[in-house]
């Protein structure tokens, strides 16, 4: 465990911070980017849990806190760990995200058109979470090729922001309140 008892340390005063094998960089370098992108994403997801409860809820905390494993492996480079036990992503933690969105899927009407983001404010808060999601994505994809990075991050990153569409879907009446596209409605 983290233990933070003391919250400025002015290490980071000269544009850089620390990874976790205590190497320093850049804090624009895109590793940096990258894991400060997702907890933006965890950030957006604190949003959502304020209009859920229930399962919904539960499974986005559990998200949150994978969401931390996934910052801890970003900023940890493949190959330097101060200790064989450095957190990884793992494949388990991808096909749970695959398992609901199955899940969730399997009750909702296939889309006859794309969605703009809106809906209930939870459906409204899971489109900006997905969206930062994949500019996330992106971001770790630009860094595997780089350098080494786990290849379970991407994939965590690419089905996050699949079950965050289709949780959004359920969240709109399972999809009865989605705002769909027309597309040319307004020439």
């Amino acid at each position: 465990m983290v233990t933070l008892s003391k919250i400025y340390t002015r290490g980071g005063d000269a544009g850089q911070t620390s990874l976790g094998d205590g190497s320093r960089r850049a804090k624009h370098d895109l590793r940096v980017e990258a894991y400060g992108t997702v907890d933006e994403a965890n950030a957006a997801i604190g949003l959502v849990r304020q209009h859920t409860t229930g399962e919904i809820d539960a499974l986005l905390s559990r998200i949150q806190n994978d969401l931390f494993d996934l910052g801890a492996d970003l900023c940890t480079p493949e190959g330097t760990e101060r200790r064989s036990s450095a957190l990884r992503v793992e494949a388990s933690q991808v096909k749970t995200l695959e398992d609901e969105i199955d899940r969730y899927n399997a009750s909702l009407e296939p889309l006859k058109s794309f969605i703009l983001p809106g809906g209930t404010p939870a459906a409204a808060y899971l489109h900006l979470a997905r969206t930062v999601t994949r500019r996330a994505e992106r971001l770790v994809v630009a860094l595997a090729e780089a350098e080494p990075v786990n290849p379970e991050s991407v994939k965590y990153l690419n089905r996050l922001s699949d079950l965050f569409f289709v949780l959004g879907r359920h969240l709109n009446d399972g999809g009865k309140a989605d705002i769909l596209w027309v597309p040319g409605a307004n020439r």
